[in-house]
């Protein structure tokens, strides 16, 4: 059994899939530096300064300043991070494309 196992890790496939899923993982650090270092802060001064990760609806409770607040009085809606994950996303499919 350990030696059917060893043939199958060593034959190619499952080396290949490691390989594949580290540089995945690099790349997503990238594409995520990318967007949050570089898009959108452009994004945030064509938009007037806002900052998208802190955008937010509070469901419940009073209105709180910043989101992190606002998540520890109730339900909230944090579409701004959203969007943020929303423009990684896009910028991965293209970039496989």
């Amino acid at each position: 059994m350990l030696k059917e196992f060893r043939e199958f890790a060593l034959r190619g496939n499952l080396v290949d899939l490691a390989i594949g899923f580290i540089i995945g993982a690099a790349f997503s650090g990238l594409v995520q530096s990318v967007v949050n270092d570089l898009i959108m802060p452009v994004v945030g001064v064509v938009t007037g300064g806002v900052d998208f990760s802190q955008l937010y609806i509070q469901l419940s409770g009073e209105p709180q300043p910043t989101l992190a607040l606002a998540r520890e009085a109730g339900a909230t809606l944090a579409y701004g991070h959203f969007i943020t994950l929303l423009i990684n996303f896009l910028i991965v499919a293209w970039v496989l494309f």
